[in-house]
């Protein structure tokens, strides 16, 4: 009988994901997740940021390489996976990785137009004050 092996985790890429295919053709991704916790310690804020490696494979391999790029939020649920090894020099060496089994894609949030248009505005003042002139005479 197998013994209870799962995770739930959220955070943001800390880098692209990479694709790669084995030699057999099954395609596989690989990404790095940082996940923030956020806890009061004598009446001040501190934040713990803890990183983790996620592999991904299939189908969903595929469409993780296409849509997860650096900071994207996701959430992963998958198991545990200990990799073990000896290294050049003889030492054992172990990593453990989240071999991911569903991914959810976290929204990404764009600026409102109009949020987008203020800054666009504020940056031709500065321009304009820089090259000293009124603010209504640089075009748009």
């Amino acid at each position: 009988m197998n013994s209870l092996n799962s995770i739930l985790i959220e955070g943001n890429l800390t880098r692209d994901a990479v694709s790669a295919v084995t030699p057999k053709g099954t395609p596989v991704c690989n990404f790095s997740l940082a996940s923030n916790r956020f806890f009061s310690q004598n009446d001040e804020m501190q934040k713990e940021v803890s990183f983790f490696d996620v592999e991904i494979w299939s189908k969903l391999a595929e469409r993780c390489g296409e849509q997860l790029k650096k900071g994207r939020g996701v959430r992963v649920v998958g198991r545990l996976k200990q990799e073990r090894w000896i290294d050049a020099e003889g030492k054992n060496r172990a990593r453990i990785k989240i071999v991911g089994e569903h991914v959810e894609f976290r929204p990404i949030f764009s600026k409102p137009e109009a949020e987008a248009d203020a800054v666009e505005t504020e940056e031709a003042a500065e321009m304009a004050e820089d090259r000293q002139l009124e603010p209504a005479a640089v075009p748009f």
